[in-house]
């Protein structure tokens, strides 16, 4: 029998009340250690929800410091080139509330930021986002409402950054899981081609 919960109050009977620590450790605003983790890191991943509830979880990925402190409440990331869905951007002009989740290779811990989005199409600090020569066409500017670090329990659990745990090759490539799922006009050969060793030449592009 499934049994589902149904209320807040069930899920706080579930689970317990919050350690202390958890509730208090989060802020309005960015700490100098919160702008260094900024500085440190090369990934970020940012959900988003439309007006209809409609959900996505894009990531965003860079040298390290792919995101841009505008100043202690406001943070700046890139648009690099991609395939366009544009699925999140279109929720945050829907729904401005959006949450990160900031990591750095290695580490078990992660930088978590909560707040409003407005989309930029240019900017005078838009100079210091080009990487390789590539000028974001647009980024998302983030209000800051909520920061805090986040437990390093789930990487721990999923053992995410041991290399003896990684099994790359569990599923097929690239390339044969498109031709598989999507069955694209594209035959495995051009597919191949296309995500092949010259495929990470193209990513500003």
């Amino acid at each position: 029998m499934t049994v589902e919960i149904t209320s807040p109050e069930e899920l706080r009977e579930l689970l317990g009340p919050p350690m202390p620590r958890a509730v208090t450790k989060e802020r309005p605003v960015l700490h100098a250690r919160d702008r260094d983790w900024l500085a440190a890191s090369p990934f970020c991943l940012v959900a988003t929800a439309g007006a209809d509830g409609t959900c996505d979880v894009s990531p965003k990925g860079d040298p390290p410091g792919l995101t841009l402190v505008l100043d202690e409440q406001t943070i700046a990331i890139p648009e690099r080139p991609g395939n366009r869905r544009a699925d999140g951007y279109r929720n945050i002009l829907e729904n401005p509330h959006v949450g990160l989740i900031f990591l750095i290779p290695g580490r078990t811990d992660t930088l978590r930021i909560n707040g409003r989005a407005r989309l930029v199409r240019d900017a005078p600090w838009f100079d210091d986002l080009v990487v390789e020569g590539h000028r974001p066409v647009l980024a998302v500017v983030v209000e800051i409402e909520q920061i805090f670090y986040h437990c390093a329990k789930a990487f721990l659990r999923s053992r995410l950054w041991q290399p003896e745990s990684w099994q790359p090759d569990a599923l097929p490539s690239r390339a044969r899981l498109i031709k598989e799922v999507e069955s694209p006009a594209q035959s495995l050969a051009e597919l191949e081609r296309h995500y092949g060793p010259d495929y990470a030449a193209t990513i500003y592009a």
